[in-house]
This record gives structure tokens, sequence and C-alpha cells, in this order.
């Protein structure tokens, strides 16, 4: 197949982890940039990327790059490209627009601009038009202006893909899926040991480990990917794709999430059986300060509040707390704590060995590494012990580009941030299930209920028997298949999530 440019969409911090997985995942040419990483591809790349990144918000295919220092130079360069390639008569289309540049205050206008020449276009030619629809068009469009460079590319993922599928319910201030996976890929944990999330809140960390462990592609939750829509979407290649299984792996250890509030318990429970994972993660109704050293090696990753959406009172006795359990009970392990505030890292009272930054929506925070260790550094050195990996040493020195890109901050547009990373809808809130019985292009008869009817039964009435911090609970362990994958069609991957 022909190669051609293609773009990934990404927060501002994880371009070096996402840059990682297109090398890995086979892109050329992949090069870092502001919030995206470019590269190119042909059309089973471009397929891969979005069904099987881990840290991508979405898959852009450039169609055409131009200089407009005004609207009607937009207008008249959109108007340049024939249309008729890329939307079929009766399709709908929509358009993002995301706008760096004094010429162009209004990013809303820019889309007008590119609505109208299209729309003109068809008029012209054919005497009908295209319609728009916001909600769900057929195809998606995005223009990228940077001052007077301006890019207009097809948008081949469609609904962000931070949206995988599996959330049920949420709760106040969740963390995203995307930023919640690249935490856990920058700290190097594959699955070689135990996991745990002592706030796991609706159990975004624990779902997003579960799937790093076994090597399974995010995508598989989706319902649809726009390129499904385009014209010269290949049914087959993605069929073979979606069916693909031989790079998922065995998980051996295991995931625990606790949180304080028993309404954030239910929820994260409800997300990981949404998820077929429940085998893998066993949550808890504990508090932190009752935190007991774990029996295995884990790697402990936490988000604790900021005190920026949610009010916590004596918000620093938190952190005090959380440093004196890390002291305390976690010896001989590592932890990974993000946070936004200063005082509130000075307040765990520990040295940490790395401090990469990180945009968790707009707020510039910090993701830092802490060697729980008995004794001085050297003689941790002189054991053997790693404080940075060479993964490490390079994303720490990351952060000077951040420096250089803090006007980031005010030009942000609040628009794609709304809708890339979901942050400010705080209110609990359930999503409507889909009736998902049957297959969304024709009804067939599901065929890979296995992992989800056993999650179905293990939940129900039953609950976690865990036995607190440290202990395995009532976990099963066992070697063999996670689920039937021989079994598993792409034509039964609307997964069922019933009560």
């Amino acid at each position: 197949m022909n190669e051609f440019e293609l773009i990934a969409k990404t927060f501002m911090g994880l371009e070096p982890v996402l840059a990682k997985e297109l090398t890995q995942l086979g892109a050329n040419n992949v090069q870092i940039g502001r919030r995206m990483v470019s590269f190119t591809g042909d059309k089973e790349m471009m397929y891969r990327a979005n069904f099987q990144l881990h840290t991508a918000i979405r898959i852009l295919k450039p169609i055409a790059k131009f200089k407009a220092r005004s609207a009607d130079e937009v207008y008249e360069e959109v108007k340049k490209i024939d249309w008729s390639k890329y939307i079929e008569k009766g399709k709908t289309f929509s358009v993002d627009s995301v706008v760096y540049s004094e010429e162009f205050r209004n990013s809303r206008f820019v889309t007008y601009k590119v609505k109208d020449a299209i729309v003109d276009q068809f008029r012209e030619n054919t005497g009908t038009r295209p319609n728009i629809s916001v909600s769900n068009p057929d195809i998606r469009l995005n223009i990228h202006i940077a001052e007077a460079d301006a890019t207009l590319s097809l948008d081949s993922s469609g609904e962000s893909l931070h949206r995988r599928g599996y959330r049920q319910e949420s709760v106040e201030a969740p963390l995203n899926e995307v930023l919640a996976a690249g935490m856990i890929l920058m700290t190097g944990w594959r699955g070689e040991t135990d996991f745990i999330d002592p706030m796991c809140g609706s159990g975004t960390l624990l779902v997003e480990a579960a799937l790093i462990a076994h090597n399974m592609s995010p995508g598989i939750f989706r319902k649809e990917f726009a390129f499904e829509k385009w014209p010269d979407f290949d049914a087959e290649l993605f069929d073979t794709i979606y069916n693909d299984d031989t790079q998922e792996r065995e998980f051996t250890h295991h995931i625990y999430g606790y949180d304080i509030d028993m309404k954030a318990v239910n929820t994260a429970r409800l997300n990981v059986r949404a998820a077929g994972l429940s085998k893998d993660i066993t949550i808890e109704n504990a508090d932190f300060k009752d935190f007991t050293q774990p029996k295995e090696k884990s790697l402990l990753v936490v988000n604790p509040p900021y005190g920026e959406r949610i009010s916590t009172p004596n918000l620093l006795n938190t952190y005090k707390m959380i440093g004196e359990r890390l002291k305390h009970a976690f010896m001989g392990n590592e932890a990974w704590v993000l946070s936004y505030r200063e005082e509130c890292f000075e307040a765990i009272g520990l040295k940490p060995s790395i401090k990469i930054p990180v945009y968790n929506g707009s707020l510039e925070c910090e993701f830092r590494k802490y060697a729980i260790f008995d004794g001085t550094m050297k003689d941790f050195r002189q054991e053997g012990g790693i404080v940075k990996t060479e993964d490490e040493k390079r994303q720490m020195a990351e952060k000077h580009r951040f420096k250089k890109n803090r006007e980031f901050k005010k030009r942000l547009d609040e628009e794609e941030e709304n809708a890339e990373s979901d942050i400010r809808s705080f209110k609990f809130h359930s999503i409507e299930r889909r009736k998902q019985n049957d297959d969304r292009r024709g009804g067939n008869e599901r065929k890979s209920r296995d992992r989800f009817d056993r999650d179905d039964k293990d939940f129900k009435g039953k609950g976690f028997k865990g036995k607190g911090f440290g202990d395995k609970g009532g976990k099963s362990f066992g070697k063999g298949s996670r689920y039937g994958k021989s079994e598993r069609k792409r034509s039964n991957r609307d997964f069922d999530n019933e009560d």
C-alpha cells in the first residue's frame, strides 16, 4: 500500500510516549511536535494506530496544506480541493477548528468558512449540497491553523480515542483514559508486578493498567471509528486487524484498587466489569491511611485530589499521610504520584527520583517517582538499585520544553479541550447503556460473550472479599485463556453490559 502522512494528537507531555508507541507499531518518519506526533504509514497503519495506540486522542490524515492570512483565503484554498473524492452524495460532514493565530481569533468563524467553501462547491457542481451533522457525521474534517500555516485533515477517529467504550459511570473529576495510560507507560510497568491505586476513583488507572499488562488494544471496546464511513474503507483489512490477538499476553500478577468513597468503589467495579477484567482487578472500600505493606512486589500509582476541581479539606494533611504510608508500608517498591501543587509534593516529605511534567487538561502537573528503600541512596545504588532508567532520564529532559511553551496554557482552545479530554464534565453521571445484543451490522449471534458472562456471574450478589491492603483477597488466578480468543469475532464487538 502507498504511504501517506498521518498525525496522532495527544496531551502535552505524552508526546515521547506516543512516539515510542508508534515506533513499536511500525510507523515510519516519526516526529514529535507539540501535542502531536507526525508519522507516515499506509491504510493498515492508520487503522492500527486508531485501534492499538494507548496514548493517542485522535488520528488525522492531512489532505491539504496552505498559507492563509484571512478568512477569505481559507475559503478560496478549501474550495480548490475536489471534495467529491471525500464526501459522497447524501453524506453528512462536520468541521473542527484549532487556531493559534493573531489573524483568526475565533475558531468558529474558521469552521464556518471551511463549511461554506465545501457546500458552495457541491452546489455549483451538482446543484445539491451535503448536510452538516455535528453529532454523528459521515465525514469529520479538522483544520489546524498556526499563524498563517493551515493544515486541513480527515479525522479518521471520530469520537475522541480516550472514549474507550468501557466507562459506564463516572465520578467527580475523572482521570482521562489517555492520560492514565500515558502515566502507566511512563513508569515502565508492563505487568511484571502487582499494581496498586489506593485512590482509584472510577477505576480508570486500573482498567488501563490491565489493558497494558495484557497488551490488549484499547480500541476493542469501541463501537466504531470514523474511517469506517470513508468511501475507501477496507472492511476485510480492518476485520483482520480487529481479530488479530497474537500480541496479547498472559498477566500473572494482580491489580488492586481502593477508595474511601463507596460510591466510587461501586462505579469502579461497574467499569471494570464492563471491560471484562474482573479476574485481574480487585476493588475495595478502604482508606489509604490503613495501607499495609504488600506481600508481593508492587507498583503504586496514585492521582490524589489537587484542591482545584474537588474541594478537599486538609489537603496538605492528605499528602502528608501519603508520604507517611509510603515510608512505612511500601518499602522496596516504587510509587508514582500525579499532582498540581508544589506544596502538596512538599507535604509528602520524600525526595522524588524523577519529575515528569504533564498536562491534566489545562493544569500543568508533575508526575513524580519515589523509590522507597531502607537506608541511604548510596547503599541502594551499591546493591544494584536503579533510581532513574534511561527512558526516565529522557522523559525528564522534556521538562525544559514546557518552560518555552507556557503560553500554551493561556492560548488553550476551550472547545478543543472539552472535546478531547472531557475533564470539565465533573458531575456524577450515568451513561445510558446501549443495547448491544445484536451486531451493529446485521444482528449476528454473539460468540465472544465468555469473559463478559463470567464477569457478570462473579460480580452479581457476590462482591469482592479482599482482606484489605496488601492481601490477595479473593482473587482468582489461572494460566488458561481469559476468554475464548479463537471464537472472538469483530462482528461481536458490541459487548453486553447488562445488569
